[in-house]
């Protein structure tokens, strides 16, 4: 059974005043917390196990989510403590609670409405040579110059025409077989792997958004508010 990872422990800088005394995952939009619509989109997709790191005031997520019996699901805690662990220190940790097989990644803090479905399928079709892959998305105005160049269906580190990654992934465990315990970022391992032909990667242009500040937030609620 396909699992899935929700990194929901930074602290959310851009964010503040209001992530002073709440985790980023816990502001609301559209009438619920950002984590409480992925939990949604993940039950939706047909997946039933998700794991949560915790790090910013993870106890409040903790309280608010449960064990996630409200949600259609069961829901583990990696609790990182502060600070936390970062994007790949964070994933790596909590491996354990992931069993062997692919899992699909989901960052709290972005918008998309995407359906996992096609990922949480993805993940039951692995290929056995593959390490990731991730969906990318046209560059958002406060990031015009993208991130990974997407060939076909294989990502990589340069190419003519970037997009930006969405937050959104099918990760292998084998993905960080070289990496030791402790603080570090996604991207560099996503890197290494690309420059191995390891990473595919597939293109969305429906809604997706970066809730990386106070006013994104505010558009986002007004835009849902308007639909």
């Amino acid at each position: 059974m396909t699992a899935a990872f929700i990194l929901a422990a930074g602290r959310g800088e851009r964010m503040r005043p209001l992530t002073d005394r709440t985790p980023k995952p816990l502001l609301e939009v559209g009438g619920r917390a950002l984590i409480e619509h992925h939990l949604l989109r993940l039950c939706a997709a047909g997946i039933e196990r998700v794991v949560i790191n915790l790090g910013w005031l993870g106890a409040q997520i903790r309280e608010r989510l449960g064990d996630g019996r409200a949600y259609g699901m069961q829901i583990a805690y990696s609790d990182e403590g502060w600070p936390a662990l970062d994007t790949g220190g964070g994933i790596h940790r909590a491996l354990p609670l992931l069993d062997a097989a692919p899992f699909v990644l989901v960052n709290a803090d972005v918008w998309c409405e995407l359906p996992l479905a096609g990922l949480r399928e993805r993940a039951e079709r692995w290929p056995a040579d593959a390490l990731a892959h991730l969906v990318l998305v046209p560059n958002p105005p406060q990031h015009p110059h993208g991130d990974f160049a997407l060939d076909g269906d294989r990502v990589h580190e340069s190419g003519q025409a970037k997009l930006t990654y969405s937050g959104q992934a099918v990760l292998h465990p084998r993905l960080f077989e070289h990496c030791a315990p402790g603080r570090f970022s996604l991207i560099p391992v996503l890197r290494a792997a690309m420059r191995r032909g390891a990473v595919s990667g597939e293109r969305y242009d429906g809604v997706w958004a970066d809730i990386g500040t106070p006013q994104r937030l505010a558009a986002l609620s007004t835009r849902l508010s308007s639909a």
